[in-house]
């Protein structure tokens, strides 16, 4: 019989690493300055969970095991918002962009589908290497704590690497460069400038610079838009100030943050919960940490019984309703199937 997921001891994988032997879970950010080595987990809504781990190793992800992870089925899932109320969303987003109120702001919806109670999120993440691998992919499983989570996140939310830190704001999307449009181009600059202001708020004053703007990145099935923004943390700074500045990501609100988080609030109908949020480690010892940006993210909800995961897009004043609803479309479509079990039998993305 499998293993049901209180069964299975606490783990946490991030690319080549993987940490085990739980030591102590926390919500105090304060921590992640402290020492050891700290798997976080932060939902968009605020809640903060941080676990040191004793044990941290270099190994692979492992390759997927027949049978070890049964998902939903491809029918199965259901959306928090339908098409006719995403794309009225869009509608109403654009509505306030012309009253001022923002000029961008990001609309989500969250997929739900019943999850089979033994399901292991460390094995849909060995899937998820093989049939979408992505630069921040990783395993938070954390069960007593009602933390699971299967990542394939593309996008950089904060690194640290001693007094220097980093963001890698993603905005634009399409299935070939040539989609990319204007309104993607100048989506990102919006958000690189958001990003700047809230690096700038914990960051030595001038040492906030854009090493790269609008490059255009390959990942499976579509492209994005990614830049990267840096700086040098302020004296005295640390964690705790650093998430305070910059949480949530900008590039999954809006700008301005506090008008883009108002209109979120009112138009979308279910809690994000990890997706959107950050996921990732810190290494309190060695003064180094990647959170990523919780998106292509998985969680399971064992109180409802459901595996959740989300999909949305930045709605701008030249957003067309349709086109944003493809475009959450297509950031679902492969993780989903291969969630499901029908990507290798498709061979590429589902229709």
């Amino acid at each position: 019989m499998r293993d049901l997921p209180h069964d299975l001891p606490p783990l946490a994988r991030f690319g080549g690493l993987v940490a085990t032997e739980l030591r102590d879970v926390t919500s105090d950010p304060e921590a992640l300055d402290s020492a050891g080595f700290w798997a976080v987990s932060a939902d968009f809504e605020g809640r903060l969970v941080c676990a040191r781990f004793d044990s941290v190793r270099k190994e692979p992800v492992p390759a997927p095991v027949p049978g070890a992870w049964r998902g939903p089925a491809a029918g199965d899932w259901t959306s928090s918002l339908d098409r006719a109320a995403y794309t009225e969303g869009v509608r109403r987003i654009r509505a306030h962009i012309a009253r001022g109120d923002v000029y961008q702001a990001n609309l989500c919806r969250v997929l739900s589908a019943p999850l089979p109670p033994y399901a292991d999120v460390d094995a849909l993440t060995a899937l998820l290497a093989r049939g979408n691998p992505a630069p921040y992919a990783g395993t938070i499983r954390l069960p007593a704590h009602g933390v699971e989570i299967a990542t394939a996140s593309p996008e950089l939310f904060l690194r640290q690497d001693g007094r220097i830190v980093e963001s890698g704001p993603i905005k634009g999307t399409g299935r070939t460069e040539a989609d990319l449009l204007e309104k993607d181009y100048a989506e990102n600059v919006m958000i690189v400038d958001l990003v700047r202001n809230d690096l700038g708020r914990v960051c030595a004053t001038g040492s906030v610079t854009v090493p790269e703007l609008c490059v255009v990145e390959k990942h499976p099935g579509l492209v994005h838009l990614v830049s990267t923004v840096r700086g040098e943390l302020r004296d005295g700074a640390g964690w705790r100030d650093l998430i305070d500045a910059t949480f949530p990501p900008g590039s999954v609100t809006g700008a301005p943050k506090s008008s883009a988080l108002r209109i979120i609030d009112a138009l979308e109908t279910a809690p994000r919960g990890p997706y959107c949020g950050g996921i990732g480690w810190v290494d309190a010892d060695r003064g180094t940490g990647e959170l990523a940006v919780g998106i292509r993210t998985f969680w399971a909800d064992r109180a409802e019984g459901v595996l959740r995961f989300g999909t949305g897009a930045g709605i701008t004043w030249g957003s067309d309703p349709e086109g944003e609803w493809r475009e959450t479309e297509l950031k679902a479509s492969r993780l989903l199937a291969v969630a499901s079990g029908t990507y290798e039998e498709s061979g590429g993305i589902p229709t």
